[in-house]
């Protein structure tokens, strides 16, 4: 008995064109209801997974012995090789492949027609049999009976090469799946992701909370919302840029210590690390602080290394180690380091110096327009002059209260704030805050983040009524974070672009003719 491929698809689609190919398909699809059988039944019969017969064959001794137990597979056909009769395919699901053996002999004549005629890889497929080993040494259910259970009308990606068009990878994510099993695996660790980081929280007492995405005015970051109306309300509302203040107000309410994953949606550009609504983790302690913060980042990161099975990845060409302790360091000494002055001459009470900051920018090198938000300034140097520290995990400790307006000031300065960011690969992980819980010190910093919107910075927090309201009840000290779903899940699967883990990612819209 032989197992050597021979044709990869039944031959139907070798050398035929798109229209030609499903016009077949289709032809097919009604041959077989002319002749009682239905491509599309409602019910399928599947007991085990296609890892199951691995498992089956490693209990055989010798080739060609036949196990006792049987199976009972369901699948997509990967692979179909026709060698007259005997008849070899490939069955995948999401726990891996099995061959499959149809035998002329062994099989009822209308099943083996089935197998013979009507059956091409892309169609679903209910298999039962015994297993065997082949001679070559692999695992084969020995059919004894066949289902079709649905009929592909669209040919699968020639399988040796897949999809090689990246952008067509995103748009149509269902053959990327089917065809590239790295991807899939992607996917099944984003999973493991959230699931670990659920995990770890609920362990420490977190209750997972779900807050609006509908919201009258966006706030709890620097960022332009999406404008959406509501039409019973005949109002104009936006969708959430950050779950921060409602979670607040929860803590406000007693619910110590709150998360939740959800989507955001920042109306920015697309590239590589951004895309329009992502996946946020945003979590609030009370009687916590950014010291308490780094060490949850700490232990959600290395957990969710454990659960992908990864301690070192190889990352926008680095060497990361996902081991900790991370690295500290705090930007007010490394900014005098690397910028040559104290961080304070760019920095004025709780905003900044404007002055200042464009001679520091002129002096560096660091391109300074006039229309140019000092915020965006600021991180201009930043991605300059001190990005290049921040490779292996690393939190950056201490930074400017006027790119913070709801973190609370560090004890004996009048400009920083108890913040970090963890970064890795000069990339940002994560955010954390000692939160400012003094309702009068919140209003200011919110009202001159106003002036700054007022003057042309389109990103700046707006003051939000409501929440300072709810502070006004008081509100308890707390440690805050909030962690990029997809900038975890990029790091450790050793992907470089948002879309490559963002199963369905904002694409301009293709052209029509």
């Amino acid at each position: 008995m032989s197992d050597k491929t021979t044709s990869p698809s039944g031959g139907i689609d070798e050398g035929r064109g798109l229209e030609e190919l499903m016009a077949l398909k289709k032809a097919k699809i009604a041959d077989m209801r002319a002749r009682g059988i239905d491509p599309f039944p409602s019910r399928a019969i599947r007991r085990d997974d296609c890892s199951s017969v691995k498992k089956l064959g490693a209990k055989l001794t010798e080739p060609m012995q036949h196990s006792t137990e049987k199976v009972a597979l369901a699948g997509r056909l990967v692979e179909l090789r026709d060698m007259g009769k005997s008849i070899f395919g490939r069955l995948a699901d999401l726990s891996g492949t099995a061959q499959v053996y149809f035998k002329k002999d062994a099989l009822p004549e209308d099943v083996f027609a089935l197998v013979k005629k009507d059956l091409h890889t892309g169609d679903f497929l209910a298999v039962s049999g015994a297993v065997f080993i082949t001679k070559t040494g692999e695992p084969t259910v020995a059919a004894e009976h066949a289902t079709m259970l649905a009929k592909a009308v669209r040919p699968l990606p020639e399988k040796w090469h897949g999809l090689t068009d990246t952008e067509l990878r995103y748009r149509q994510r269902h053959l990327d799946l089917v065809s590239t099993p790295e991807s899939r695996e992607v996917f099944i660790k984003r999973a493991k992701i959230v699931s670990t980081i659920r995990r770890v929280l609920d362990s420490r007492g977190y209750i997972e909370v779900e807050t609006p995405v509908l919201l009258g005015q966006a706030g709890g970051a620097s960022a332009r919302p999406f404008h959406t109306h509501h039409n019973a309300l005949d109002q104009d509302m936006v969708l959430r840029i950050a779950t921060e203040l409602y979670l607040k107000k929860l803590v406000i309410g007693g619910l110590d210590r709150v998360y939740e994953i959800g989507r955001v949606f920042r109306n920015e550009g697309l590239d590589t690390r951004h895309n329009p609504e992502f996946t946020m983790l945003e979590a609030y302690e009370a009687y916590s602080d950014y010291e308490g913060m780094a060490a949850l980042f700490e232990t959600l990161l290395t957990e969710c290394a454990d659960a992908c099975g990864v301690s070192e990845v190889e990352w926008m060409g680095k060497t990361i180690s996902l081991k900790a302790p991370f690295r500290r360091l705090y930007l007010p000494e490394v900014w005098k380091d690397r910028c040559g002055e104290p961080i304070q001459n760019v920095l004025a009470g709780k905003g900044f110096n404007r002055a200042g900051l464009l001679k520091l920018a002129e002096k560096l090198g660091v391109h300074a327009g006039e229309k140019t938000p000092s915020a965006k300034l600021f991180d201009r140097i930043i991605e300059g002059k001190i990005e290049d520290l921040l490779q292996q995990p690393t939190f950056l400790f201490d930074h400017p209260a006027a790119i913070t307006p709801l973190a609370k000031l560090k004890p004996g300065t009048e400009s920083l704030v108890e913040r970090f960011e963890c970064f890795a690969a000069g990339i940002e992980l994560s955010n954390a805050y000692s939160e400012l819980n003094d309702p009068q010190d919140q209003r200011d910093r919110l009202t001159e983040q106003m002036k700054q919107k007022a003057a042309g910075d389109a990103e700046a927090d707006l003051l939000d009524e409501d929440f300072i309201s709810a502070m006004e009840a008081g509100m308890p000290p707390m440690g805050g974070i909030g962690v990029g779903i997809e900038r975890i899940t990029m790091l450790l699967t050793g992907r470089d672009s948002i879309r490559d883990v963002i199963l369905f990612p904002t694409l301009k819209r293709e052209k029509t003719a």
